[in-house]
């Protein structure tokens, strides 16, 4: 399928690669810290009804295309405009979602770690803009 680093059903950039943790052993008890205090974090996605529509989104994002771009050609929700949820708190998202929300690392529209999952609402590819 072609996918930027990661494995399984993950379609993103690779934790360890561009936009992951620096700092090597260092950055880990951070992580740790933030994983326990994060609450909110500033997300964005593309959500595809179809698999298929998702991997094109996917090779597009691969090309080196915006994020939100990308979300307003492919997805189907609200999110068209650039896919833009906004802040999303713990607890308001559905299970897979919102743990591979706050597993990903913050990044930016331009250079975007992303992680593709499945719902009962479809296909999303996810990106986290940052979180609190």
């Amino acid at each position: 399928m072609g996918k930027k680093g990661g494995g399984g059903a993950s379609g993103g950039k690779a934790a360890g690669g561009k936009g992951g943790a620096k700092g090597g052993a260092k950055a880990e008890p951070a992580q740790q810290k933030e994983k326990k205090g994060t609450n909110s974090v500033k997300v964005r996605h593309i959500l595809c009804e179809k698999q298929s529509k998702s991997l094109e989104a996917l090779a597009e994002l691969q090309k080196g295309l915006k994020f939100n771009e990308v979300a307003a050609k492919f997805s189907e929700d609200k999110a068209r405009s650039g896919g833009d949820l906004g802040w999303m708190v713990r607890g308001s998202m559905v299970g897979s979602f919102q743990d591979a929300a706050f597993a990903l690392p913050n990044s930016t529209v331009s250079n975007p770690n992303y992680v593709q999952v499945k719902t009962k609402f479809g296909y999303h590819i996810i990106m986290v803009e940052d979180k609190k």
